[in-house]
């Protein structure tokens, strides 16, 4: 269990385990990008029929010095598959805005909570605009990351940085967002930051406005590091959520 995940239960007091998930973005070498719902530092997947069925409307922007491409994603037996893939030089952006309210009660009182993931993918640490409500950008500096919320700094905020192994480092961003990260290995990381926001509100739905109490980010960066030593290997896939 990552310690992302135990300070999510913490954080949120869900029962539910996959509010506490994360999604991230996957570019297997000659396919399309994929996004992912689960535990990346388990290998933990989400399925269909399972919890990926929870999801919305999960959206997709190809950003490259040509322009942006904006496209919904297919779903498929264990992931939300886009119609692109990102070149040398390229990132690709990813969320569900519309993933359905939950209540749990704090202190005997029914609470109205929104859960929001969202993930991006990179393919080098040349500085980029934020585009998602809570983003973790790279700066143009070798492992360093800005977080920022609502288009500023978010700064005093836990990044953990893990692998598909289980290996996780967490870092803390200073007061202009900023978190530095090393990674030693070869292969792909991700990294994770979580945010509960408690200012209630509402937002549009199919059905009209819906109301809640508070917002739970979640955001991701996938990352592959093509220096360093031979990948720690990843343990057995565990197994998806009902």
């Amino acid at each position: 269990m990552t310690k992302l995940f135990i300070a999510a239960i913490v954080l949120l007091g869900v029962v539910a385990p996959a509010q506490a998930h994360q999604v991230w973005i996957e570019q297997p070498e000659g396919q399309n990008a994929v996004v992912r719902f689960g535990e990346f530092g388990e290998n933990l997947r989400e399925v269909s029929p399972g919890l990926l069925d929870k999801f919305a409307r999960v959206t997709g922007t190809l950003v490259s010095t040509t322009g942006e491409q904006t496209s919904d994603a297919a779903k498929t037996a264990n992931g939300f598959t886009l119609p692109f893939s990102a070149a040398s030089g390229d990132s690709i952006v990813a969320e569900d805005a519309s993933y359905p309210l939950y209540a749990w009660k704090q202190q005997g009182k029914d609470v109205t909570n929104w859960f929001y993931p969202a993930a991006r993918f990179i393919t080098s640490f040349a500085a980029q605009r934020p585009k998602l409500v809570l983003d973790l950008v790279p700066t143009g500096r070798e492992g360093q990351f800005k977080l920022i919320f609502k288009d500023q700094p978010k700064a005093k905020t836990k990044v953990t940085l893990v692998t598909e192994s289980g290996w996780s480092k967490e870092g803390h961003t200073d007061d202009q967002g900023l978190v530095q990260f090393d990674m030693p290995w070869k292969g792909v990381y991700v990294a994770e930051v979580s945010f509960n926001d408690r200012s209630a509100g509402e937002r549009s739905a199919a059905n009209g406005a819906e109301k809640y109490d508070a917002v739970s980010y979640v955001t991701t960066v996938t990352y592959m590091n093509t220096n360093g030593l031979a990948p720690i290997p990843a343990g057995p896939p565990a197994t998806p959520g009902k």
